[in-house]
This record gives structure tokens, C-alpha cells and sequence, in this order.
């Protein structure tokens, strides 16, 4: 029991301590040269931080200390912060330091047997010339920059041609005295293109007095500004800030981290591209590699960039630039932000275009297409008159015939009264006035048969429909009696007049009445034909022509108004189409109804004028 006890308790505490053993966070330093608010050093340290934090796959304790030594040039204070790192460090080894900036660098070479023999280092931030590769261990890994100090130069000269003189601003430390030697040694070759003006034996206040008058084309270079002449030390980029507020002249660098608010820009090194490297470099490092084995290739600048309200501010002019240059901080153009609105709004304007011109293009061919329907059923209106004058051929030459015949025998009774040897005058006018009389009753008849068989193409005028109705019977008065067909009238008495088309409401009259006639002319007797006009209740003057004839099927009265629709075996199917035409034409409706009784009733109602 006692032995069974022992391993349940062993099984116990494994469980518990493995999770803790496997959540053991890896110790990183990082070493700052100046403090952890210094430009450009404390921008990579927070870009390598936030890369380390984000691509780690094991939980991190980092750490941050600042070299102050380096801000002075007194080396002694170096031991007790050695010996300070030495005892913090001495229980919890660390499992990677990442030094940031020269001094950094040179201060874990000088005391790393003393604090860090084992801890494996990687070197950042720090210029190629700056690196004591001859110092370097197994467990030393770099990642350096190279400052191609004359391409600031000429990026200054390629976007301010004219410019003749460079302030070159830049402190007493250390670090700073020995890029003041390689900028000299560097910028030798543009002696006679411009003018170098040094800025290191200037108190700060001295030289923010002299940016404020420098003469024209003049362009500043910040260097560095740790440590001035008058001994003050220079944090962060407050000192860049006032500089840029009182200057008259534009103001270029070499790294980034100072870039978005006083620099022009150009050519710089890139704090995020040099802080993802050296991060990814810390990871290999932390998951097993060997410092010493991995190499990486110097950095070099980036792509150059510029900001475009220092480009604005100093009239330089876009086509200026290098190639590829990156322009940050223009304000983007009506087109870059609202791109997809007026891209929609575009197609909107289009498809709505698009639209109108197709909605106008249907509405041209549904008027084309009414017009033609209208001529059609014009030409077939007339086709229709044409062929009843066929039908009434009887008719019209008894009508033609009758005064003709008058003004014969009147005018042969006319010429026997003036013969005779007392010519009787008194007979002979009379005679005349017959034949005037009946030459008019003539051409009356000639004139209403040419309206009846010709094109309507007279105006609209006030009618009476009784008139209309006892014009087209006179005129079918013959074919009805040869047919002993029997007529019988019923015409309301003080119908209100109508507006429209004399011939036209003949027609469909005409129509009704020779379909009547045909329906009834072969049927047993009575054959009889009755019209009636009355005002009916909704105030139409409705005119209604009843038949005896057989009748229509109940089956086709819906189409019996249909062109091409006909019963007859020679019928063409038109005339009830044209009726139906002519009546909406005029606003008014036409029908037709079967009753108990033998025959057809069509019926058709006109609005008053």
C-alpha cells in the first residue's frame, strides 16, 4: 500500500510540474545604448520587442537596460553596470541578449567573459564599421547596417539642385565624434558642389539660432544630437522637433525612425526591415541554433520616401524623386477615396443612360408601330369602304341616276317651252330651277359618296349621330329593299352632339348595317334590320343595330372584333377589327350580345361633345 501510494504521489506531482516546466518563459535582455527613449535605438528596440512577442512560439520575458555610460566619455561608470547585470542575471541565466546600437555592442564585448561567458548574443542596430568581428564568439550572431553616407548627399542635390551648402548637425559623444570623422572623410568628394557647415562645437541653443537665419539654398542633415558642446544631453526626438520649428532650410537623416514629421525623406534605413531580421535571427537562436552559424547580409538603405507635406512645403516637385520612390502623407485625391463610389455612381450613370436611351428607343418603335397599325387599318379602313361600294353598286347608281333623270326630262321640257313659237318663259324657269336643283342633289350625292369611299383625312367636327345613321341609310336604301329587307328606325329626339370623324362613324354605321344585311338576306321571314339611338344611363349616345338573322355562336363572341376573324366564307376578317379601331378611337366602346331571340344586337356608345 505504502509502495502503491509512493507512485500515485510521483504520478501527481509529474502531472503538475510538467505543465509548469513546459511553460517556463525564455529570458531575453535587451541592451539599449542610451536609454530606451533615445532615436534611433529605442524605435528598433520596440519594433524587435513587438516582433519577438508576436512571432514567438514560447512564452517570453524580456527585459530592457540602458547603457548611460555611452551618453559620456568616461568609460569607469561601465564596471559597476557590468557588476550590476553580473548579479541580477546570476540565478536566472538569460537565454539570448539582443544589444542595440555601437555602444551596446562594444560594452557586452569588453565584459562579456565577466558577465555573459555563455549567454548567446545577437548584435543590431549597429554599423558593419562599428562591429568588432575579430572579438566575435560562437555565440555571437549580427545583424548590421552599412550608412552609404553619400547617397544622403546626393538625394539632397537630386531633389534641391540648387542647393550650395549642407548644415550638417551632429553632438560630442563618443558615437558622435566618430561619424563626424567618417562624414568628413565621406563627403570629401562633393568638395566644389557644396559646402559642409559642422555643427559639433555648437551648443544646441546655438544652432536652433542658426537654422532660423540660414541663407538660401541651404538643406539641414541630422546626424545625430546625444550629446551638444555645451555638455546637455539630448533625449528622443524633442531636439529633431525644435530644430524643425524655427529652420528655414528642409531637413534630411539617414534612418527612418526619425521619418514622418520634420524630414523630406529619401534614402534611409528601415527600422521595421532591420527589426524583423533581427528578430527572426533571435527566434533561430531561441529554438536551438548556434549564434556563430548564422550570417546574414549587411543592411543596407530602403526603397527611399518622402513626406509630402515637407515636398509641398519646400516646392520640390515630384518628378524629382528617385525611382521608386514611396511619397507618404499626401492627402489621397477625390479618385483614391471614393474610388468604388464613383466607380458605382459611374455605372449607375451608365446603366441609367443606358436605360432612358433604350426605354426611348421602345417608346420610337411602339409610335412607329402605332402609326403603321394606323395606317394600316387606315388603308384597310378604305379597303373596307371600297369593297361595300361593291356591295351598294345598285345603290348609288339608282342614287346617281335619280337626279340625273330629272335634269334630263326637266331640261328637254325647258328646250319644247323656249321652241315653241310663243316661247312659254315662265315654264322654261321652272324647268331650270328643277335642273339647278337637282344638280346640286347630285353633287351632294357625289360628294358624300367620295367621302364615304375615299381616305378620312378631314378634321374632327361636331355631329349628329341621327344624321350620320339616316346618311348611310339613304344610302343603302336600295340594296335593304332588293333584299325585302325591312328597316325600322327608333332615333332618340334631342341627342347631344359628338366629336369626331363624319366618315369614319359612317363606316362603322356602314359596316353594321351590310353585316345585318348579310346576316338576314338568306334567313326565312321576317327579315328585318333595327336601329336605335337613345342616351343611356352613363350619358353615351349609344346607337344599337339589331338583326333576324341566325344569330353567333356563343362561342365566338369574344372574337368576333379580332382581326383576321370571320365567319363568311369570302369575309376577311377586318371590318368588325376597323369598327372596333374607329370606335376607341373615339373614346367610346363597342360590343355585341345574343338574346333569346333569333338574331344579333351590336351596340356601340360615344362620349358627348
Amino acid at each position: 500500500m505504502r509502495l502503491i501510494a509512493l507512485i500515485l504521489a510521483l504520478l501527481t506531482w509529474s502531472y503538475f510540474l510538467s505543465p509548469a516546466l513546459a511553460a517556463e518563459p525564455k529570458r531575453v535582455m535587451l541592451l539599449h545604448s542610451f536609454g530606451t527613449n533615445f532615436k534611433p535605438w529605442s524605435e528598433y528596440g520596440k519594433e524587435i520587442r513587438s516582433e519577438l512577442e508576436r512571432q514567438s512560439p514560447w512564452p517570453l520575458d524580456i527585459t530592457e537596460q540602458s547603457l548611460i555610460a555611452a551618453r559620456f566619455n568616461d568609460e569607469n561608470p561601465e564596471a559597476p553596470f557590468a557588476e550590476y547585470l553580473r548579479a541580477l542575471f546570476a540565478k536566472h541565466p538569460l537565454d539570448l541578449i539582443v544589444s542595440i546600437g555601437a555602444p551596446a555592442a562594444a560594452f557586452v564585448q569588453r565584459h562579456r567573459q565577466y558577465v555573459f561567458p555563455n549567454a548567446p548574443m545577437v548584435f543590431t542596430a549597429v554599423e558593419q564599421r562599428r562591429v568588432r568581428y575579430t572579438e566575435l564568439t560562437s555565440n555571437d550572431a549580427v545583424v548590421a547596417v552599412k550608412h552609404d553616407l553619400p547617397a544622403v548627399i546626393e538625394n539632397i542635390l537630386r531633389v534641391l539642385p540648387g542647393t550650395k551648402n549642407v548644415v550638417v548637425v551632429n553632438g560630442t559623444s563618443p558615437l558622435e565624434k566618430y561619424w563626424l570623422e567618417e562624414m568628413k572623410r565621406e563627403f570629401a568628394p562633393f568638395d566644389g558642389r557644396v559646402a559642409f557647415t559642422w555643427t559639433s562645437d555648437l551648443s544646441f541653443d546655438d544652432i536652433l539660432k542658426n537654422a532660423a537665419a540660414l541663407p538660401p539654398q541651404t538643406a539641414i542633415f541630422w546626424e545625430l544630437m546625444i550629446l551638444d558642446a555645451a555638455g546637455v544631453v539630448h533625449q528622443g526626438d524633442k531636439a529633431l522637433t525644435k530644430l524643425h520649428t524655427v529652420a528655414n532650410a528642409p531637413i534630411f537623416s539617414f534612418d527612418d525612425s526619425f521619418f514622418g514629421k520634420e524630414l523630406v525623406g529619401g534614402p534611409m534605413h528601415s527600422v521595421l526591415e532591420t527589426s524583423q531580421k533581427t528578430a527572426e535571427v533571435a527566434l533561430r537562436i531561441l529554438g536551438g541554433e548556434k549564434a556563430g552559424d548564422i550570417k546574414t547580409v549587411t543592411i543596407g538603405f530602403a526603397a527611399p520616401k518622402f513626406d509630402w507635406r515637407e515636398m509641398q512645403r519646400w516646392g520640390i516637385s515630384e518628378n524629382s524623386l528617385p525611382q521608386g520612390s514611396e511619397i507618404h502623407f499626401r492627402d489621397p485625391t477625390v479618385w483614391e477615396q471614393y474610388r468604388r463610389q464613383i466607380l458605382g455612381i459611374c455605372a449607375a450613370f451608365v446603366l441609367q443612360a443606358f436605360l432612358i436611351f433604350w426605354l426611348i428607343y421602345e417608346h420610337w418603335r411602339r409610335q412607329a408601330a402605332e402609326v403603321a397599325a394606323r395606317n394600316t387599318m387606315s388603308e384597310l379602313a378604305q379597303m373596307n369602304r371600297v369593297a361595300g361600294a361593291g356591295e351598294l353598286s345598285a345603290s348609288i347608281a339608282h342614287e346617281v341616276n335619280q337626279p340625273l333623270a330629272a335634269i334630263a326630262v326637266q331640261s328637254a321640257a325647258a328646250l319644247n317651252w323656249l321652241k315653241a313659237q310663243a316661247p312659254n318663259v315662265h315654264e322654261a324657269q321652272a324647268a331650270l330651277t328643277v335642273i339647278a336643283s337637282e344638280s346640286l342633289r347630285a353633287g351632294d350625292i357625289v360628294r358624300n359618296l367620295r367621302a364615304l369611299f375615299t381616305k378620312d383625312t378631314q378634321p374632327s367636327t361636331t355631329l349628329d349621330i341621327n344624321q350620320v345613321i339616316a346618311s348611310v341609310l339613304e344610302l343603302m336604301r336600295i340594296e335593304l329593299q332588293k333584299r325585302d329587307i325591312k328597316v325600322m328606325t327608333e332615333l332618340g329626339y334631342g341627342l347631344p352632339l359628338l366629336m369626331g370623324f363624319e366618315v369614319q362613324l359612317q363606316q362603322v354605321i356602314f359596316n353594321l348595317v351590310l353585316n345585318a344585311k348579310e346576316a338576314v338576306q338568306h334567313a326565312s321571314l321576317p327579315r328585318e334590320l333595327s336601329i336605335k339611338s337613345e342616351l343611356n344611363e352613363g350619358g353615351e349616345v349609344q346607337v344599337s343595330i339589331k338583326d333576324s338573322g341566325r344569330g353567333i355562336a356563343p362561342a365566338d363572341l369574344e372574337s368576333v372584333f379580332k382581326p383576321l376573324f370571320t365567319t363568311k366564307p369570302h369575309g376577311m376578317g377586318m371590318g368588325l377589327s376597323i369598327c372596333r379601331s374607329i370606335i376607341e378611337r373615339h373614346g367610346g366602346r363597342i360590343w355585341v350580345t345574343v338574346g333569346q331571340e333569333p338574331g344579333t344586337t351590336f351596340y356601340f356608345a360615344l362620349p358627348a361633345a
